[in-house]
């Protein structure tokens, strides 16, 4: 039986509120994780499933996102609609039904997911990815017949039924039906938290008798916050770890890091768990644990747990230090001295 044809509908209007003062002049989606931004990755898997048509919603600086992808994606077939304002998800997707006939498949542009992304492309049955986490109140929540097909479905409950959050990943074999469904949600003018919700859609689809089958997603990582994008770094290096070069003269490179071919590294020790971006200059430093943004200079510095951001400076001092017997230096607060950190 040969592969069905079908689209992709990629979001990615976000303002990314939770990562200022990066996402003040940046959209969320163009901060590196690993060795790309975060839209590469997603796009990376798209190409893998063999997706024909890309329609990305853009919003907040979207101009950027589209010179990104054309710049570095030139043979995708995308097209781009614009969210003006921040409506939902709901909304945005609604908003690509003017490009998207026949068989869908969605994946939000600011979350990178580990999955077999083939299991949502046969389309033999509606499909949404779900994952089991410790505190759902933070995501869409669905609850399931012991099939596995969907029964309810609720954005960011303060009382979860079920532990299984959404992670992201949608299919549908008919888009004109989701698109009815969201055409009616539209109209009626019904919001929850303030925004026009997805899972208020998908689910007048199951009250309508459409059934929805939930696909285990085995990794699930998030980009929304500082932590959470060192953490999804932190995963790509290590799973892409024998791609990554070891080694830069005059310098220790301790793996698992990426360097970008064009950034420059002198004198310094970088790693593990580092990512250096495209045109970055590091001089005399260190850096492990951190996100160092295309066009970045470090110099005399020593960083962990850092992101820097697209063309930021961050210079420190160089010392020399003198002392005796019994003498001591802190360089660290008081706090952490007195805890004896």
């Amino acid at each position: 039986m040969s592969a069905k044809r079908f689209s992709a509908i990629v979001p990615v209007a976000g303002t990314g509120t939770r990562l200022k003062p990066h996402t003040n002049t940046y959209p969320k989606v163009l901060l590196t994780v690993g060795d790309k931004p975060i839209i590469g990755h997603i796009l990376d898997q798209l190409l893998e499933v063999g997706t024909p048509s890309i329609c990305m919603v853009v919003g907040y600086m979207g101009e950027k996102i589209k010179a990104y992808v054309g710049k570095n994606y030139p043979a995708l077939d995308i097209t781009y609609v614009e969210q003006q304002e921040p409506k939902g998800l709901g909304h945005a997707i609604w908003l690509t039904s003017k490009q998207i006939t026949g068989p869908v498949f969605i994946l939000l542009g600011d979350t990178i997911l580990s999955a077999d992304m083939k299991k949502f492309t046969t389309f033999e049955e509606d499909c949404i990815g779900v994952k089991a986490v410790d505190d759902p109140r933070r995501f869409g929540v669905v609850k399931t017949d012991a099939d596995g097909y969907v029964t309810t479905m609720v954005e960011k409950p303060e009382r979860p039924e079920s532990n299984l959050a959404i992670v992201g990943a949608y299919s549908f074999t008919d888009s004109a039906k989701l698109f009815r469904a969201l055409e009616q949600h539209v109209a009626s003018g019904k919001t929850t938290k303030g925004e026009i919700q997805f899972t208020d859609a998908m689910m007048a689809m199951v009250r309508a008798g459409d059934k929805i089958k939930t696909v285990q997603i085995d990794g699930w990582y998030d980009c929304g916050k500082p932590e959470t994008l060192l953490s999804t770094n932190r995963y790509l290096l290590e799973l892409k770890k024998e791609k990554f070069a070891e080694e830069r003269g005059g310098n220790l490179i301790i793996p698992p890091s990426y360097i970008a071919p064009t950034a420059v590294v002198a004198n310094s020790i970088i790693g593990p768990h580092a990512s250096i971006g495209d045109g970055a200059e590091i001089t005399s430093s260190i850096v492990a644990n951190s996100i160092i943004n295309e066009h970045a200079f470090i110099k005399n510095t020593m960083l962990t747990d850092s992101l820097i951001g697209p063309r930021a400076a961050l210079v420190g001092r160089k010392q020399q230090i003198n002392i005796g017997e019994n003498s001591e230096i802190y360089f660290d607060s008081a706090e952490e001295r007195e805890s004896g950190e």
